[in-house]
């Protein structure tokens, strides 16, 4: 049974270990499937990266427990070695709750945690530290320490004596040392494809395991699920598939500005008989021949303000969809394109579709869980429907929709209740991410709706 790297912090280093660990495998032919705690699209790039599979996201508030139990089974099984990163600190969940943290997904899968500990400036403290992590929920069963940051032999004894002393094996010390800092920018780590020396980068994480990761005792932590049937994996709120489906494309945008998308989001659509196309608005490419409709996933089009606005046939591709009344699918970045202008981190304002009458600028964090209740039948919603999401941005706008186009009411921790997002019979355009995983229904009337709807005439 794999296990689950955690940590009492973020920043603490489980990501680091995640990674060598699945390079270390990949360098020794081994399959390995990686999957990450939370609604997180970084890690798991990656992630995905280092192993040359999906990450595979669990998150039991966006998908429900019986999804990430049918996942974590299907996807784990079908190859040699797995592991789990999870997310934040190992009780962060909702609020100031254990729910949807790294030990609830522990628990759920039954999972032993690895616990990676940032001891730079600590030495018998470890000891108290860990022991109450321990503790804590005495039902989870946490195999054992990485320590991070550790800074000399002598350092390295303090803490591995401290540890004994609790009866705490430790599985491995990582050095402090600049060069395994992982770059990072305002929403998390850099994303795989901005890494220009992801080689080198995979290569240097599978000797830091080799050198620093005590391996005869993490490696039996690897070992995949054993597959065997789930009951209930299909989201109570999938709708059942239509027998007979005419062929139908959907492009999907796919650039450095726009690729914080699950694996999941084009899979289920491939299910539904959907020919998946990418568009690249960044590249100003015309959107793809016969398109039926289109999904603008969330990412940073604020890093791309300039090139997006000079991205004229792009611009105009959007528009031109609109007035032929095809079904166009926003997430969080994804609706910042549709705006009048966006303005970057310099404070430049530059044009943007102007699909939707508002104007962005950078704001307060918004970040956490959301539940969502439809105020009106739309795109892809039934009024009075309701659906978990993740909302996670800096930039805010300068007008709210008029209340005929409100796409739902969002509460949550701390979160006083409001209305966001537009909705019509052909848009639907909220900060709000969503896995589809959890709501099935999404991908199935996306593409009902596309069926519908003429393929977009050309110029």
């Amino acid at each position: 049974m794999p296990c689950l790297i955690a940590a009492p912090a973020s920043g603490s280093g489980k990501t680091l270990v995640s990674l060598a660990l699945t390079a270390l495998a990949r360098r020794r032919d081994r399959s390995i499937q990686t999957f990450k705690v939370g609604p997180d699209y970084l890690d798991p790039q990656l992630l995905s990266a280092a192993s040359g599979r999906p990450c595979r996201n669990l998150d039991p508030l966006l998908c429900g427990e019986a999804w990430v139990q049918a996942s974590f089974q299907q996807h784990g099984s079908a190859a040699e070695l797995s592991l789990v990163e999870g997310v934040m600190g190992l009780f962060d969940g909702r609020g100031a709750s254990s729910e949807g943290s790294s030990a609830h997904v522990a628990q759920l899968l039954e999972l032993p945690v690895v616990l990676v500990v940032e001891a730079s400036r600590q030495a018998g403290s470890v000891a108290a530290l860990v022991r109450g992590f321990r503790d804590h929920q005495p039902s989870l069963q946490l195999a054992g320490v990485v320590l991070n940051g550790v800074g000399s032999e002598r350092h390295h004894a303090l803490l591995a004596e401290a540890l004994s002393s609790i009866a705490m094996p430790l599985l491995g010390a990582l050095p402090r040392h600049d060069s395994l800092e992982l770059p990072s920018r305002h929403l998390g780590l850099l994303p795989a494809h901005e890494l220009a020396d992801l080689e080198q980068r995979l290569g240097a994480w599978a000797d830091l395991a080799e050198r620093h990761l005590q391996l005869e005792q993490l490696w039996p932590l690897l070992q995949a699920p054993t597959a065997k049937p789930i009951q209930g994996s299909q989201p109570s709120n999938a709708e059942p598939a239509s027998a007979a489906r005419e062929p139908v494309r959907i492009a999907i945008a796919s650039d450095a500005a726009f690729h914080f998308r699950y694996p999941e989001a084009s899979e289920l659509l491939v299910e539904q008989g959907v020919e998946v196309q990418h568009w690249s608005p960044l590249a100003d490419e015309a959107l793809p021949e016969g398109c039926q409709a289109l999904v603008l996933p969330g990412g940073y089009p604020e890093l791309h303000a300039a090139q997006l606005a000079a991205s004229q046939r792009s611009l105009a591709e959007l528009r031109r969809a609109q007035q032929q009344g095809l079904p166009i699918y926003a997430e969080c970045g994804g609706l910042l394109l549709l705006g009048k202008e966006l303005t970057d981190q310099q404070g430049n304002s530059h044009a943007m579709a102007g699909l939707l009458p508002f104007r962005a600028k950078r704001g307060q964090l918004s970040l956490g869980y959301r539940s969502a209740t439809a105020l009106r039948s739309g795109l892809v919603l039934q009024q009075g429907e309701q659906v978990n999401g993740h909302e996670f941005h800096r930039w805010q706008l300068n007008t709210n929709p008029d209340k005929a186009d409100q796409l739902w009411q969002l509460e949550g921790w701390g979160c006083p209740p409001r209305p966001e997002g537009w909705s019509t019979a052909t848009l639907h355009a909220s900060w709000l991410h969503l896995h589809w995983g959890g709501c099935g229904f999404i991908p199935q009337r996306l593409a009902a709706a596309a069926r519908r709807t003429p393929p977009l005439l050309p110029c």
